[in-house]
């Protein structure tokens, strides 16, 4: 291993201060992201940061947004395969994390999204994640996250699953939603 680095999956010497965008790999962002527990592991049951970002993408998809907006939902927490999913109350005091995290999330957009996500579809995202979010904690520790309950469509699944599914499902998603936007710009 290389210094300031670490080893990925697929075994990219990968540089968090310094990433690099083509040592950015899909295939690396779904398994770690499948291994990753949601809420430092406090969760009755483990449930992954791959399972909450597949849940996003679901809710995506079932909100009838565009397959752009699906698969940054899907990618939203991408960043977290080369730092940690460090919980809200923590992160939003650590201004080089999110420093960090905001840069590595915009190669990750702009690499396999093609740009990064602004605006509206930004605050789509958002209030997508925070959806998640809410029901996630609402099941698992039966806390309301929020005064108001926000929607949800479609119907998330909280039964544990077998990292490597997840990861399977993570990766199968991608390809789906990267085909689906391929078909769009080909009618264009």
């Amino acid at each position: 291993m290389k210094k300031d680095c670490l080893t990925t999956f697929s075994k990219v010497d990968f540089n968090t201060f310094e990433p690099e965008e083509d040592k950015i790999r899909i295939e690396d962002i779904a398994h770690a992201l499948s291994m990753m527990t949601r809420a430092n592991g406090h969760f009755p049951q483990f449930f992954s940061v791959g399972q909450h970002c597949i849940q996003c993408c679901h809710e995506a998809t079932a909100r009838n947004y565009l397959p752009q907006t699906a698969l940054a939902c899907l990618l939203h927490d991408g960043s977290e395969a080369y730092l940690a999913d460090i919980t809200r109350p923590v992160k939003k005091n650590m201004t080089m994390y999110l420093q960090i995290e905001e840069q590595l999330q915009h190669m990750i957009y702009t690499k396999f999204l093609g740009y990064v996500p602004e605006g509206e579809e930004a605050e789509l995202i958002t209030n997508i994640d925070d959806s998640c979010l809410y029901y996630e904690f609402l099941h698992f520790m039966d806390e309301k996250m929020y005064s108001v309950e926000p929607v949800m469509v479609s119907t998330p699944s909280y039964e544990f699953q077998p990292m490597a599914d997840v990861e399977k499902e993570f990766l199968s998603l991608f390809e789906e939603l990267k085909e689906k936007i391929r078909e769009e710009e080909s009618k264009k």
